[in-house]
């Protein structure tokens, strides 16, 4: 599975940096963004906690 981070929606928080920094970062416009690339087994269960506690709801799966 993929995520992906609605930019337009993104307010910058970085929890889910924190939560799962091998999959989500902040870019150059301090917006989160996904890495784009399959999350592996080892990931799954903190990259859909990010997901899950996204205050605005801008991570979605691909």
């Amino acid at each position: 599975m993929k995520y992906v981070v609605d930019q337009d929606v993104c307010i910058g928080c970085g929890l889910c940096e924190s939560t799962c920094p091998t999959v989500f970062s902040l870019n150059a416009d301090g917006k989160a963004v996904a890495e784009d690339r399959e999350v592996e087994a080892a990931e799954e269960s903190s990259a859909a906690e990010a997901k899950e506690n996204c205050p605005v709801g801008a991570i979605s799966e691909a």
